[in-house]
């Protein structure tokens, strides 16, 4: 939020509404406290997104499905962003009880980096979200043309593609 906070919301939103920006996450701005951006954000037609964590209680995702606008971002797994550890099992448990509670789209991301996790994720959520894997690839390959490193891209996204489709 810093930036954002700097820039001014107004100055902000309006910078996004010409960029043509569809929705906004703010992962340190939560909805308690996004009263007065959320309210510049809908009326610039602007989604904001909101996090839900593995430990997000049935009120808490109400009180989120409530502010949020375009979909929810159900962070998969405790922890960091790219992390490994992921429980499907218990993903889709609680993708199930999120989706129980709103009529938002879910979008999963962390722990997200090979295809055949990001097809199985594809099965109980309406996104998947492979941030860190991409970062990851385009930082092994840093050495590397960049035409070398979009093509990796290219096959990595194509790969996990594929894969959610099959």
């Amino acid at each position: 939020m810093n930036p954002i906070e700097c820039m001014g919301y107004e100055t902000f939103v309006a910078q996004a509404q010409v960029a043509g920006v569809d929705g906004i996450l703010t992962v340190d701005m939560p909805p308690e406290e996004a009263k007065e951006f959320a309210a510049l954000l809908d009326k610039a037609g602007i989604d904001p997104i909101f996090l839900l964590a593995p430990n997000s209680t049935q009120e808490r995702i109400n009180k989120v499905s409530v502010v949020a606008r375009g979909f929810l971002y159900y962070v998969s797994l405790k922890g960091v962003t790219g992390a490994s550890n992921l429980d499907l099992t218990d993903v889709t448990r609680k993708i199930q009880q999120i989706g129980a509670l709103t009529n938002l789209p879910i979008a999963v991301g962390f722990g997200v980096s090979t295809a055949e996790t990001a097809a199985s994720l594809s099965k109980v959520a309406n996104a998947v979200v492979v941030g860190s894997a991409l970062i990851k690839l385009i930082e092994s390959g840093l050495d590397q043309p960049a035409d070398a490193i979009r093509e990796e891209i290219i096959q990595m996204l194509t790969t996990m593609r594929v894969a959610m489709d099959s």
